[in-house]
């Protein structure tokens, strides 16, 4: 295999590191904002905005991500750049997970913590806001931390819509060196070393929770 091509092309790499971050950062934000209102609704004692949420998750979790993203880049004929497209895409698809990821740690909140909030004179609002979802993110933080991996893996789809990440700038380098292989494993080797350490960071986020956790 022949890798001298990376003395003369990896700020290509560089380049496409910066905007697949950059969406991933976006996404993890919007995504979780959208997901938090998702479970809100979904937990909902109104039937009309539970089924709303309901029908929202089923939607785009049986749905390709590469089919939504063309549908939100060509589809509506919006004059917007790659780059909001993408994170619109995969934020409205990272928040139909989230809101269940979520659902699922406020869920294993003992009932009995909403009732002690109530009866202090907190109102529902106040109650989640303050008391459950505060618990129920240290609950889903490993799941959390898995989803905005997996997010940076599926992120290479957006390279469909010209968006310039990793796997985009590596089709580059292949179309100019005419190398099929090696560019490729050198996104690979990247997304690895991305994910690999977010995982280890997450993991130390992890225990420090608990240790902070087992000291009070």
């Amino acid at each position: 295999m022949n890798f001298n091509f990376l003395l003369e092309y990896f700020p290509f790499y560089i380049e496409g590191i910066k905007v697949t971050l950059l969406l991933s950062l976006l996404t993890v934000i919007f995504g979780t904002i959208l997901g938090l209102i998702i479970c809100i609704l979904k937990l909902s004692k109104y039937k009309i905005l539970k089924s709303i949420a309901t029908i929202y998750v089923e939607i785009i979790r049986g749905t390709p991500l590469i089919v939504q993203l063309i549908i939100i880049h060509y589809g509506f004929n919006l004059n917007i750049t790659e780059l909001t497209s993408a994170t619109i895409a995969l934020s409205i698809n990272s928040a139909a997970y989230i809101s269940e990821i979520i659902r699922a740690g406020i869920i294993s909140i003992n009932k009995g913590q909403m009732e002690a909030a109530r009866s202090l004179g907190m109102n529902h609002f106040q109650s989640m806001k303050l008391i459950i979802i505060p618990q129920a993110i240290k609950n889903i933080l490993p799941a959390l931390g898995n989803e905005f991996i997996v997010l940076i893996k599926e992120s290479a789809i957006v390279s469909y819509i010209g968006l310039a990440d990793i796997m985009y700038k590596a089709n580059q380098i292949r179309s100019i060196t005419y190398l099929t292989l090696e560019p490729l494993l050198v996104a690979a080797i990247i997304y690895f070393i991305i994910t690999f350490t977010i995982s280890k960071f997450i993991q130390y986020f992890e225990r420090k929770l608990n240790k902070d956790n087992d000291s009070n």
